[in-house]
Parts: C-alpha cells; sequence; structure tokens
C-alpha cells in the first residue's frame, strides 16, 4: 500500500505552498535564481474533539482557512517573485489600517479575500440564479428541474472559469506549478528519493487536489438545492442558496476525504471529473519548478518532525 502524505500543498507566484498539520513552508524562485523558503506555524482550528473539528463542520473551517491563507501567500509569493517590490498602499488602506488597529499588509489580505468571496457569489450564485428565472420565467416546470437547470449553469460557468483561466500566460504558469506540487507528493508516496527526476515521472493528477474539492462543491449543490426546492422569490431563493453554502461546504469535504481515502469504483467515479478538470488546473512543469516544489515539500516535512 502507498505512504499517504499529511502535507498539502498549492501552487503560488513562481512558487509552491507546503502545509503540514503544523505549519506553512513556501518556496519561491526569486529572479536571480535563487529558491528563497519561509516557514510559519500554523495550526488549524478544525481539532480532533473539538467541536470545529466535527464532521462536516471541519470542512467549513477548512474552507474559510484554505481561502485566507491561500490569499495571503499568494501575496507574499508574488513579493518574492518580484524581488521585494512592494506597493504603496492606497490611501483608504492605510486608514482602514488606522481604523482596525491591523498591518496594511493584513488589510490588503483581507480586502482581496472580501473581493474573492463577492466575486465567486456572484459568478457562481448571483449569475447561474437569473439565468434560471430567465430560462423558465413564470413556466409549469418542476422546481426540481428548475433547481437542477440552474445548477448546470453553474457547473458550466465554473468550468468555462477554469478554460479561461488556462489561455492566460501567468496562470499557465501557476498552473505549471501546480502540477510540480502533485508531482513532488505522488513521488515522496512511492516512497522514491525526492528528486526532480524522480518526481518528473510521476502523474500531476492527484486525488485529494482543491480542484477536485471545488467540482464536489458544484456536483452536490447541484443536488442539495434540488431537495431545498424552488423559491419564486429571486432573492429569497439566492438568499437560501448563499446560506447553504457552508452545509454544502462541509459535506463536499467530507465526501472528498472518503473518496480519496477508499479505491473502489464507487469512489473512483466520484474522483473522475475532478481528476480531468485537473487536467487543465495542472500543467506539466520543468525540473526547475519542482526543485522549489520539492524545497517547499522537504521544510514542512523537517518542521513537522520537529514537533
Amino acid at each position: 500500500m502507498a505512504k499517504i502524505c499529511t502535507v498539502g500543498g498549492q501552487a503560488v507566484m513562481e512558487g509552491v505552498m507546503m502545509k503540514s498539520a503544523s505549519g506553512i513552508a513556501v518556496a519561491v524562485r526569486k529572479p536571480d535564481g535563487e529558491i528563497e523558503t519561509k516557514y510559519t506555524p500554523m495550526r488549524s482550528k478544525a481539532q480532533k474533539g473539538t467541536f470545529l473539528g466535527l464532521p462536516v463542520v471541519r470542512g467549513v473551517v477548512v474552507f474559510i482557512e484554505s481561502l485566507t491563507t491561500g490569499m495571503n501567500t499568494l501575496t507574499e509569493s508574488a513579493k518574492i517573485a518580484g524581488d521585494g517590490i512592494d506597493e504603496e498602499p492606497t490611501k483608504f488602506e492605510k486608514w482602514l489600517s488606522e481604523k482596525l488597529g491591523k498591518s496594511t499588509e493584513s488589510v490588503v489580505v483581507g480586502l482581496a479575500v472580501i473581493i474573492a468571496v463577492a466575486l465567486s457569489v456572484g459568478l457562481f450564485f448571483v449569475l447561474p440564479n437569473l439565468a434560471s428565472t430567465f430560462i423558465f420565467g413564470k413556466s409549469d416546470v418542476s422546481g426540481i428541474w428548475k433547481s437542477l437547470a440552474e445548477g448546470f449553469v453553474r457547473l458550466a460557468i465554473f468550468i468555462g472559469y477554469i478554460l479561461l483561466c488556462a489561455r492566460v500566460k501567468d496562470v499557465r504558469r501557476v498552473f505549471m506549478y501546480h502540477g510540480a506540487e502533485h508531482k513532488t507528493i505522488a513521488c515522496y508516496e512511492a516512497e522514491q528519493e525526492m528528486t526532480p527526476e524522480n518526481a518528473m515521472k510521476h502523474t500531476r493528477l492527484h486525488a485529494r487536489c482543491g480542484t477536485n474539492y471545488l467540482f464536489l462543491v458544484m456536483a452536490v449543490s447541484i443536488l442539495f438545492f434540488a431537495l431545498v426546492g424552488w423559491n419564486a422569490n429571486v432573492l429569497l431563493r439566492l438568499a437560501l442558496r448563499i446560506a447553504f453554502l457552508p452545509v454544502v461546504a462541509g459535506l463536499s469535504y467530507e465526501l472528498l476525504r472518503v473518496a480519496a481515502k477508499y479505491d473502489n469504483w464507487l469512489t473512483r467515479a466520484v474522483r473522475a471529473p475532478g481528476l480531468a478538470l485537473q487536467r487543465i488546473t495542472t500543467k506539466e512543469p520543468t525540473p526547475d519548478m519542482i526543485e522549489v516544489a520539492i524545497s517547499a515539500f522537504n521544510l514542512a516535512m523537517s518542521r513537522e518532525s520537529a514537533q
């Protein structure tokens, strides 16, 4: 049986972040070719034996932590990859920093998270909601069919969004680092020496990838909201969709865990769509990209074993 890696990763600007149970390791290739690494101790609040560690609840916690940590790490990696050049904060950001008593960087990351969530809600909830209302209007079609149609519109937008992102040059490089992250973890799980040459031989697709999770969120939402029902009031229907999103995220997380843990025809079927999408969200990396991923991985593992 292959070794299961407890470290999960994320591609960042010109680098990779690897997260263990005790902290976050980031490795970024600087413009001069040097690899800069950084480790930040951090434990998830979704600890076993606590309320936040309960099934479904832990999925919501992990989702929120991943969003904030991911945005923070992307910001940090962009600074390193840009040779440490910082943009001057705006007057509004400085004002918020003074009022909230937080650093300007924390305020910028916080604003970025808020904007990202707002755009996601608009793109994946408001737009499908309005589209389904336009398609069916006041027809007598069953509410279940209307909800299913709304869900499939949401899924189509999600896939289209990924395809569009993949055409952007800078995003394609991030997707290559995403592939490097997966190959590195696969190399470790195959119990081979952690070298770029060995890692290059492995698949860039992984069952516990965030892409799988996002697809499951979309898929579970289709079935879940079909059961919740259809309300003729557009605003009330949208409010219900947003209110139940944490439940959908939590259920999707549990489904991802089960699908990654077991290997049978059912779990393979659950994993298949997410793995197919990874052919878009990951690209074949270069050996020097894998070198960066291995640096982050080794740092995360060394700090984990030192705990």
